[in-house]
């Protein structure tokens, strides 16, 4: 089955969700692994995009997919922040030792 264009957005957007509701449970290896499957549909979708064009009306709808991603990936970020400070922190750590 061929893919469009925006089946790829979707997909993304999907992966994106499901990292948000594993940052929400504190689930960071799930989020490393979603973290591979968007750079995979990433890699498929700029391969795919050389070839094909999306019409202007999904132009539109992939701009608000991407508003959403961006929306829920500063979402993960604030829930990552106190994560990666522990994680800094335990680094620092480690060097002074």
């Amino acid at each position: 089955m061929e893919h469009s264009l925006l089946d790829y957005y979707k997909a993304i957007e999907n992966a994106s969700q499901r990292m948000l509701e594993a940052a929400r449970s504190e689930d960071w290896d799930q989020i490393v692994h979603l973290e591979g499957t968007c750079a995979v549909l990433i890699a498929q979708l700029r391969h795919k995009s050389r070839n094909l064009q999306l019409a202007p009306e999904e132009r539109q709808e992939k701009a608000r997919i991407m508003q959403r991603i961006l929306r829920t990936d500063a979402e993960i970020r604030v829930l990552a922040e106190p994560w990666l400070s522990d994680l800094e922190q335990l680094m620092d750590a480690k060097q002074v030792h």
